[in-house]
């Protein structure tokens, strides 16, 4: 469905030039569900508006849905959907009125886009709205429209820029159904960015974490984590002097990586679950008895930080906690 080789693009400005996009290569099959995840940034919404035939590349070759993205652009565009992070629909319009104009423009009959409209409508759940001005959904009601727009002309792939930017989290979750009951029901392709790390997890079969322009790992969740992020076995100690005593124990558990900090020490090693009760047995046995213990599986702002050195949940939190915030808001304009 998507084939990229050598896709790059830079822009040159006062005489500076970025690269927003290195050299990449990718691949995706038919019906698979990938995520773009990265820092805001990173180069991942440059990639898909390159992708969909928005922004032309400095460099490489890209076939989708079977054209190449420079020569053939408008049979690109008639087989893909496109949800952006801005709002697609005219804010002084009725949504159902925007859902059968988008069906007209995509060459369906008058009485087809009218039938589209209403199946979109019930399955995004905009029953209630459908028939409102744009401008008075809420932020929620406004992306599953966008998405509905997106769908009108049954595209073969879909792209979704940062779907839930700007929802709260119960938004999200709705959000994260709908896309994956999508995939389920018509065996969509969905592309999909994000710089949410719950949602790329739950939703996404194969995760391309991208950093700076570049990609630098591309596999299942599951995969990635097991790659690049053991499990972590938090400890806490009554003193210093029992927690250097474990930490050292620690420190001579082959593939183990050990940090402490005061009376705290974390662990981080394949097996965690497995390893904990040998470790707790010997840190007894030297006078260095934990007085907490958690073991807890690895995440992908694990691999992000294992990767590149920096988390992503940090970088992501100040965007994040915006969009939580945006809970109450979404709540009024929903009553």
């Amino acid at each position: 469905m998507i084939e990229a080789r050598g896709l790059a693009k830079r822009f040159t400005a006062a005489k500076q030039t970025v690269e927003a996009v290195h050299p990449l290569n990718l691949d995706v099959a038919t019906g698979e569900l990938v995520a773009l995840l990265g820092p805001n940034g990173a180069g991942k919404s440059t990639t898909i508006r390159m992708l969909t035939t928005l922004l032309a590349p400095t460099s490489g070759t890209a076939y989708v849905a079977g054209h190449d993205v420079l020569r053939r652009p408008r049979d690109v565009r008639l087989r893909i959907g496109c949800v952006g992070q801005g709002n697609g629909a005219g804010l002084g319009h009725r949504g159902r009125d925007e859902l059968i104009s988008q069906g007209r423009a995509y060459g369906l009959t008058t009485a087809a886009a009218r039938a589209r409209a209403a199946e979109l409508i019930a399955s995004l759940e905009l029953q209630g709205v459908a028939d409102r001005v744009v401008s008075s959904l809420s932020g929620g009601q406004r992306r599953r429209l966008d998405v509905a727009l997106g769908l009108v002309h049954a595209p073969q792939l879909l792209f979704l820029d940062e779907p839930s930017t700007g929802l709260d989290p119960q938004n999200r979750a709705r959000l994260v159904e709908h896309v994956r009951r999508l995939r389920a029901d018509h065996g969509t392709t969905v592309v999909f960015t994000t710089h949410y790390l719950d949602e790329a997890d739950r939703l996404a079969e194969r995760v391309v974490i991208v950093d700076h322009g570049r990609v630098i790992a591309d596999d299942t969740p599951a995969r990635l984590k097991a790659a690049h992020a053991g499990d972590r076995i938090a400890l806490a100690f009554d003193d210093e002097r029992a927690a250097r005593t474990a930490a050292a124990r620690a420190g001579g558990v082959e593939g183990a990586a050990v940090e402490r900090s005061a009376n705290r020490v974390d662990v981080r090693v394949a097996g965690g679950a497995r390893i904990a009760p040998r470790l707790l047995g010997e840190f007894a046995a030297h006078g260095a008895a934990a007085a907490e213990v958690e073991v807890s599986r690895p995440t992908l702002d694990d691999v992000f930080l294992n990767l590149t050195g920096r988390s992503l949940r940090e970088e992501s939190g100040d965007r994040a906690a915006a969009d939580d915030g945006a809970e109450d808001e979404e709540k009024e304009s929903a009553a």
